[in-house]
């Protein structure tokens, strides 16, 4: 066994994420939020060649999954759902006729995994505070460390450029508000703003997402409960197949998008 040192562990660990972080200071796709149609997304665009990097200001990467409902963890969802988790070997089992249920750390934590399996870069403790536009499209983001944030510390940022940005963040639409706030785009939502969330209503809520998963405004996309959240639409609760089917469907119209990208519009 060899003989360990301090500074070496030290610098293996500084040196291998540097080099890391430089490789994706240029991505195709960054993505917003580490929850579970983030990392859906994520993994479905790596998977499909693309170079892609979740940005989470949280340590624990997952988003509101790991506690299911009130702490109670299991999720709930239905059979579109449940063949998602079924492909990446998640258990689940009816409790009903069509609601099934599934141990939401083994969901959300095989969702992690999967994505880094994938070729995603995921970075936790990494917060989104605001976007870079180019000719009227969004076209990468500006990140910070969490706990600089959180400190209220006055240190600059760091950018990454992409091709497309992910808006994940959920209820908070912590990059979709900042591209209202900084720029003078508009939404492609009905009034050309943020409608906001409604209130709890499951099957209205689920039934949206694919409608509100969206390029609300040029190289941005809304995924999973901040597509509900900008387009005006129900909250659902601890059920999250519609999470994870705007997942993929966001990565689908991306993959499309990328197919068509012209390299100038960087």
């Amino acid at each position: 066994m060899v003989k360990l040192s301090e500074v070496e562990i030290s610098r293996a660990i500084v040196d291998t994420f540097l080099r890391g972080l430089l490789d994706n200071l240029e991505v195709d796709v960054a993505v917003a939020g580490g929850g579970p149609a983030g990392l859906i997304a994520a993994r479905e665009l790596a998977l499909m060649g693309h170079k892609v990097a979740v940005f989470d200001r949280k340590l624990s990467t997952g988003g509101g999954m790991w506690g299911g409902g009130m702490g109670y963890n299991v999720i709930v969802v239905q059979d579109e759902g449940r063949k998602i988790l079924e492909e990446l070997g998640v258990t689940t089992k009816e409790y009903s006729p069509g609601y099934f249920v599934a141990g939401s750390v083994e969901s959300i934590s095989t969702l992690i995994s999967a994505a880094c399996r994938a070729g995603v870069s995921i970075y936790n403790l990494f917060s989104v505070e605001d976007v870079m536009v180019n000719k009227g499209r969004i076209c990468g983001v500006v990140v910070t460390s969490s706990p600089i944030e959180i400190a209220d510390l006055h240190v600059d940022p760091i950018c990454i450029s992409a091709k497309y940005v992910i808006e994940a963040t959920g209820h908070p639409l912590e990059v979709l508000r900042k591209v209202v706030e900084k720029t003078d785009m508009v939404l492609n939502t009905p009034s050309g703003g943020i409608e906001g969330e409604r209130s709890m209503n499951a099957d209205m809520g689920e039934r949206a997402l694919a409608e509100n998963t969206v390029e609300i405004v040029n190289g941005l996309f809304v995924t999973g409960m901040a597509a509900n959240a900008a387009m005006g639409s129900h909250r659902m609760g601890p059920v999250f197949g519609g999470m994870l089917l705007s997942g993929r469907l966001a990565a689908e119209r991306i993959h499309r998008k990328l197919g068509e990208f012209p390299e100038a519009a960087l």
